[in-house]
């Protein structure tokens, strides 16, 4: 263990002697039930305990393993491949798989052990919760869609919702998130293309989805539909590029701060991946699941031509 290192901790063990005899004193010195004032230098008493035992395990491991900072990280573009049964597959295809095989064991789970047990009257903590959630995705979809889609397009995007937020979950078990991959992205990316043509023609039928990507004007539509069109298939470019751009930021962020400190990253990943794993994610699904609906809400709206006034006759 280097020198340096050893005067280091020995620093942090001070440092956190003294602030848990500052701590402990201030404890018993002021009440609970003190203005906030007077509470102060317990709380700052506290913090320099966190401080300081952060100092020394960081100062500990960086002696004890020889792991120092440094600002250098490796960056791909696509996952890394494996071979499974004799094919080349991708790691994220892998994980989104066991996201995918997890998620439906609980809401199995949660179907035969919970909801069976569901009742009108006084309803649990659990029946409330999900009642909310499946009210409020609900209300969400026929905000931004209308009442035609209310059928099948909120328990979609629900299961989307949840399916992607596992996958950024699995960032916290050390796999690369499915998300922060350029070609799981484009796939749901291509269920959003999918959706807003199967709705548009539902609702307007093909002659009307044609109507709707020429627009209002007839004489302009030979020219409107296939520049539409290009416009359409560039959906799901950019809903993947958004949402995989975003992603991968917060994983090389998270790798990023993990190179720089070095040993002193104990702890300080864990909080940051509170925002990066749990918070971030929530944000881009919630930006993923608006712009699929807005993109299907237009494929839907049929514009009418505008009728030409009808000339009054001027009676004498």
């Amino acid at each position: 263990m280097d020198k340096k290192y050893v005067i280091a901790a020995a620093v942090g063990a001070v440092a956190l002697a003294a602030c848990l005899v500052g701590y402990i004193y201030t404890a018993r010195k002021i009440p609970p039930d003190a203005p906030k004032k007077k509470r102060r230098p317990k709380k700052l008493w506290f913090m320099g305990l966190v401080i300081s035992a952060w100092f020394l395990v960081g100062s500990l491991i960086t002696g004890f393993s020889g792991k120092t900072g440094r600002l250098a990280i490796e960056f791909e573009m696509f996952s890394e491949r494996v071979e499974l049964f004799g094919f080349s597959i991708a790691k994220t295809t892998v994980t989104g798989a066991g996201v995918l095989i997890v998620l439906i064991l609980l809401l199995a789970a949660l179907r035969i052990f919970g909801i069976s047990k569901f009742r009108m009257e006084n309803p649990g903590y659990l029946q409330t919760a999900l009642e909310t959630a499946v009210d409020f995705i609900g209300n969400f979809v026929k905000n931004a869609t209308g009442a035609f889609t209310m059928k099948n397009l909120p328990p979609f995007m629900l299961s989307i919702a949840i399916y992607m937020f596992g996958c950024a979950l699995s960032e916290l078990f050390g796999l690369r998130a499915p998300t922060s991959d350029l070609t799981f992205t484009l796939a749901l990316g291509l269920c959003t293309f999918a959706l807003l043509n199967i709705y548009g023609i539902k609702k307007n039928g093909f002659l009307g989805r044609l109507k709707n990507m020429g627009g209002a004007v007839p004489a302009m539509r030979p020219l409107m539909i296939p520049l539409k069109a290009v416009s359409d298939i560039s959906v799901p470019v950019s809903l993947a590029c958004r949402l995989y751009g975003n992603m991968m930021g917060g994983l090389l962020v998270m790798d990023l701060l993990k190179g720089v400190l070095g040993g002193y990253a104990s702890g300080l990943p864990a909080i940051a991946g509170l925002w990066f794993n749990l918070i971030h994610p929530g944000i881009q699904i919630y930006i993923f699941v608006m712009l699929s609906l807005t993109f299907i809400n237009e494929a839907m709206e049929l514009e009418e031509t505008p009728k030409k006034p009808k000339k009054q006759k001027i009676k004498n």
